[in-house]
């Protein structure tokens, strides 16, 4: 298959001195993105899917640490949710239109679909950015919101960091529902659940599904043991985001979801979301998801969410 290969550089800033420019090739399918030569992730553009996504997510080890199905049927990986591939961007009531829960393979009346409409990559020698432009099309094929996305990639020999900077712009009046099913999302491989010894924390120190579902925190960690190897895979909140910090979406079997809008499907007591945005109005959100070696009990985490702040 044809690729779009960018070979990014690990970063002086986390790793110490640069190395040389990596390869760049041109083509339709996909984005691949290297790490001073080791594959990370790839964008999918998910023509075939419904929605774009990255997938599969390395650690600096080259450890796969998101589920590969339904890309791939790897034996002993659970078959649930089609929808949840890798790393994606969505959010489920849109005008009534569904734009996470959606696969070819549904048959539900309200699904839409995300468009890729332009695709560009800028290599550095610290970071990689791929900057992305889609369009959430309801049923009729009108778009509803127009996602402008700046994804970067920094990497040393330790971690792997993904910073996501979001824009969403109302093409139309729309309204943004109270769903709990959004907004950046990232399905992760076995190991991580609760069931296969996985542990699921936030930063402010609770632990487990039942204590971190629905809470706001500043961020959360999940770690597994992935082929012997102790990796953690945590999700970071910026203060600057709107409803900061985010209520959280995770799930047991390694879903972990930050949404900033939905409030009563989370907490009873809270008003209902009617998020409405006119023509033209925007919401920007930023996150940034790590991958590191180890688990949050040593700190290294709240450490490393230090170190965002500082630089955003």
């Amino acid at each position: 298959m044809r690729s779009l290969r960018v070979g990014l550089l690990a970063g002086a800033c986390l790793a110490g001195a640069c190395l040389a420019n990596g390869q760049v090739r041109f083509a339709l399918e996909e984005v691949i993105v290297d790490i001073d030569g080791k594959p990370f992730t790839t964008f999918h553009y998910g023509v075939e899917a419904g929605k774009p996504f990255f997938a599969p997510l390395r650690s600096a080890s080259g450890k796969i640490v998101t589920r590969r199905f339904p890309m791939e049927n790897i034996p002993g990986e659970s078959r649930d949710h089609l929808h949840h591939k890798g790393m994606w961007i969505g959010y489920n009531d849109v005008n009534g239109v569904r734009f996470w829960e959606i696969d070819p393979s549904y048959t539900k009346p309200d699904m839409g679909k995300i468009v890729t409409r332009k695709a560009e990559y800028k290599e550095g020698d610290r970071s990689g950015t791929l900057t992305t432009v889609m369009d959430w099309r309801d049923p009729a094929d009108r778009v509803l919101v127009v996602q402008d996305t700046v994804t970067t990639f920094r990497g040393d020999a330790k971690l792997r960091i993904i910073d996501v900077d979001l824009t969403l712009t109302a093409a139309v009046d729309v309204t943004f529902g109270d769903s709990h099913d959004g907004l950046l999302a990232i399905r992760l491989a076995e190991p991580f659940t609760e069931k296969g010894g996985g542990k699921l924390v936030d930063s402010e120190g609770r632990s487990g599904m039942l204590q971190v579902w629905g809470k706001h925190a500043n961020w959360v960690d999940y770690t597994g043991e992935v082929d012997g190897e102790r990796i953690g895979v945590a999700l970071f909140d910026n203060p600057k985001n709107p409803q900061a910090p985010t209520r959280w979406h995770a799930r047991d079997y390694g879903l972990v979801s930050a949404n900033p809008i939905a409030n009563n499907v989370f907490d009873e007591n809270a008003p209902e979301t009617k998020l409405k945005l006119a023509k033209g109005q925007k919401l920007r959100y930023q996150y940034r998801v790590v991958i590191h070696p180890g688990n949050a009990a040593t700190g290294q985490v709240a450490e490393l969410y230090k170190e965002y702040l500082a630089v955003r």
